[in-house]
């Protein structure tokens, strides 16, 4: 039985290696549409971008690791379309490839918003190692970066930058830093974090113009609230969109991605989906959602694979993220936007604190900054009934809890 995996990121990947590890033993394609073996993405924003790791750091097996294992990879290509009746892959070309099973593992794209200027020189998405390259090839410590969005790609970037002595100004339309994603607690530390590293921020904000020189390259930003940004290169971080356009070709469900059930199947039992392209179900918190973390590929990743060798196995786990921004570290697991009430260990002034989001006496998130015990803790506590005074208390230890 051949096994074809579209998508060569952290999660198609994984498949492809938990396959193996699961003593799978017939043939494996593993499909990128960029040069690069599978990497991570998480670096991109920080030590790679600052020139701290280099390509050998970020990938996450060597190229020799798929020889080894015998997965055979197609990287450069891309694939045009499923012929599910078939069961091939066609790529853009006449190529085609004969699948068993297939995986899409297609992952997202960033989304570039319809602004006057955007396609300036000095524009530029974050997303990719090319993405990266690009910038590092624009940017020395003279140079003043404007950040359209302040989400966390946005703010690790803007981090990095001023890690690097570079100026950095974001700009957000939202009323408040990581709208979607944060607690109005979390983004007011993380604000008032940035403008302490002296990040200029602009709330309720929109960019109305990027404004280049004669010379076709960037040179200011025009923003709503009257502010006129003078840069030499812009990061734009507004958000991804899911690269589902193959399963919706497909015909396969599509609904904020490619909808799979907890096995991470398709519609079509011999097709699978695993990472952000995907909207899934999770009982743990009775509901669908689709989620843009690694941790998710990741564990999707393995559980595909696990159905594809065999192993009946389904996606049960609380979600969960990190970020690292200047010297702290942020992990999160759950839901914030549950609760009805929120409990701190921990100074917020030391840096060194944990939020415990919690709805009806049960534990639905956490937010931990510097605290990795905490975090660890709250990932075992996720979903069940807590004390919320000792969840506060530091001299409680937490273990004692679980």
């Amino acid at each position: 039985m051949s096994v074809v995996i579209v998508g060569a990121g952290h999660a198609g990947g994984q498949v492809a290696a938990s396959l193996r590890q699961l003593k799978y033993e017939g043939p494996i394609t593993l499909v990128g549409s960029e040069s690069y073996v599978p990497y991570q993405r998480p670096p991109l924003t920080k030590e790679y971008l600052r020139g701290e790791q280099g390509l050998d750091r970020v990938t996450l097996r060597p190229e020799a690791f798929y020889e080894k294992n015998n997965v055979t990879l197609m990287l450069g290509r891309k694939v045009g379309m499923i012929d599910r009746d078939k069961r091939v892959v066609k790529f853009d070309g006449e190529d085609e490839l004969t699948y068993d099973k297939l995986v899409l593992a297609t992952g997202s794209t960033p989304i570039l918003p319809p602004i006057p200027g955007a396609t300036l020189n000095g524009v530029h998405l974050l997303r990719t190692i090319d993405d990266v390259d690009a910038i590092v090839n624009e940017i020395d410590d003279t140079s003043t970066i404007g950040i359209i969005g302040g989400g966390y790609i946005g703010l690790e970037a803007a981090a990095s930058f001023r890690h690097l002595g570079m100026s950095a100004s974001v700009v957000e339309m939202e009323d408040r830093l990581l709208k979607r994603v944060a607690t109005e607690e979390l983004a007011t530390f993380y604000a008032n974090l940035h403008l302490q590293h002296g990040v200029d921020i602009h709330l309720n904000s929109q960019v109305t113009e990027i404004c280049g020189d004669d010379d076709g390259r960037v040179s200011s930003l025009v923003v709503s609230d009257g502010a006129k940004i003078d840069l030499n290169l812009v990061i734009v971080g507004v958000g991804i969109r899911p690269n589902t356009e193959l399963a919706d070709d497909a015909g396969l469900r599509v609904e904020n991605g490619i909808c799979v059930n907890e096995r991470c199947e398709t519609e079509d039992a011999n097709i699978y989906a695993v990472g952000d392209c995907t909207n899934h179900p999770n009982p743990l918190i009775n509901r669908r959602l689709r989620l843009e973390s690694v941790p998710n590929a990741m564990e999707q990743a393995r559980v595909a694979a696990a159905n594809i060798a065999g192993t009946p196995t389904s996606y049960a786990t609380f979600p969960w993220f990190w970020s690292d921004q200047y010297d702290l570290k942020l992990q999160m697991v759950g839901f914030a936007g549950d609760r009805d009430e929120t409990v701190t260990r921990g100074d917020r002034n030391s840096n060194t604190f944990a939020d415990f989001h919690i709805k009806q006496g049960v534990l639905v998130g956490a937010d931990a900054i510097n605290s990795p015990r905490e975090f660890m803790a709250s990932r075992q506590l996720c979903g069940k009934e807590v004390d919320a005074r000792k969840l506060a208390d530091p001299l409680v230890d937490l273990r004692s809890l679980l």
